[in-house]
């Protein structure tokens, strides 16, 4: 079996607040092979942002700090790393997309000084060469004229050329780990599709493995090959793409494919999760969605004990204590050296790879 190129073993972050410590991630495990796309998927405040930004070590400490686990790069324990050595891993091992592209890009600096600030620290170039290697990157993103963009500023460009000029400066040091933290969240339908091609596109070309973050199961479904469902700082839910949406095991994991609007669906409402996600400094006993849960029906165990992720099914995970064989199980942490069956759509989808049992959720 090929060996991960990252590994998360027992993942847990907290912040230390004026009302005591707040843990948003709690023993998150899983791993990434090269050229494998895995998601983190789950509502606003689950953790997947701070799970993203744990690997980079860019939580603030303070208020913020990793409690214990370990992120392995290649069998490099990223948490243990000086932070010099740190830096020469972000942006040339590791590069990152961030939510909201005009925050992450400073205003005052043109475009071209952004890419070429991170290719002049991670590769042995003159400007010259870092400019030249600017502007490929940014031709290679489908940004016309780069040469002239070069020299703009962010405000001057659409969201849509914002987020592809993310794309650019991420790119541009050719990493081997792509974090895509809600890479299209701002984005009008077609630009998304445009922006997920593209990473699919480069992803095939230089076999990046790529951490998907999305609350978006059509997203999900179109590019992911291996899926975590979190909910209330845990994964609740491990599988592959076509597992998961064929047979969701954990009861959130249903609730979040109920409410999924579906063409041709004459319903009057959506179908919803009753009750709203946890506050992470008032967890409830437990399981953590044993308030929300239809599969309760009076069993005090799920609101006392909290059920472990365990291989409830071949290459399937879950933690619910109502998941048939949950007590029998093994307790692994998830590895899943998966990659998706695809098939070809037509031209007007731009080329995109979607699962058949899941074109129902595409966006």
């Amino acid at each position: 079996m090929a060996q991960p190129l990252l590994e998360i073993r027992d993942l847990t972050v907290g912040f230390d607040t004026d009302r005591g410590w707040i843990v948003p991630v709690r023993n998150v495990s899983f791993c990434i092979y090269l050229g494998q796309t895995a998601a983190l998927v789950g509502e606003s405040g689950c953790g997947k942002s701070v799970t993203a930004l744990s690997i980079l070590r860019l939580i603030a400490e303070p208020p913020g700090r990793i409690l214990s686990g370990k992120v392995l790069m290649e069998g490099r324990d990223l948490l243990a790393l000086p932070e010099a050595q740190m830096r020469s891993v972000r942006g040339k091992d590791i590069a990152m997309i961030f939510q909201e592209p005009m925050t992450s890009l400073n205003p005052v600096f043109t475009i071209g000084d952004q890419i070429m600030e991170a290719i002049l620290l991670h590769q042995h170039v003159t400007a010259r060469e870092a400019r030249d290697i600017a502007e490929r990157s940014l031709y290679d993103v489908g940004i016309a004229d780069p040469g002239r963009r070069l020299n703009e500023y962010p405000h001057q460009m659409s969201g849509g050329m914002r987020q592809r000029v993310m794309i650019a400066m991420a790119l541009s040091c050719k990493p081997k780990l792509l974090i895509a933290d809600e890479p299209t969240t701002a984005l009008d339908v077609t630009i998304q599709a445009q922006i997920l091609e593209l990473l699919r596109k480069v992803q095939r070309q230089a076999n990046m493995a790529m951490l998907l973050i999305t609350h978006d199961l059509g997203v999900v479904a179109e590019n992911a090959d291996v899926v975590g469902v979190m909910y209330a700082s845990r994964i609740v839910e491990y599988a592959t793409v076509e597992d998961l949406f064929d047979r969701p095991a954990h009861p959130y994991t249903e609730g979040l494919f109920r409410s999924v609007p579906k063409l041709g669906n004459l319903a009057e409402r959506l179908a919803t999760i009753p009750g709203t996600v946890p506050n992470p400094a008032h967890f409830p006993s437990g399981c953590k969605f044993h308030p929300r849960c239809h599969r309760m029906e009076g069993d005090a165990k799920c609101g006392q004990i909290e059920p472990s992720l365990r291989e409830v099914a071949g290459s399937h995970w879950a933690a619910c204590h109502h998941v048939p064989n949950h007590a029998s199980s093994p307790e692994t942490s998830p590895r899943l050296d998966h990659r998706r069956e695809v098939v070809a759509m037509a031209t007007e989808d731009l080329g995109a790879d979607v699962l058949p049992s899941a074109k129902e959720y595409r966006p």
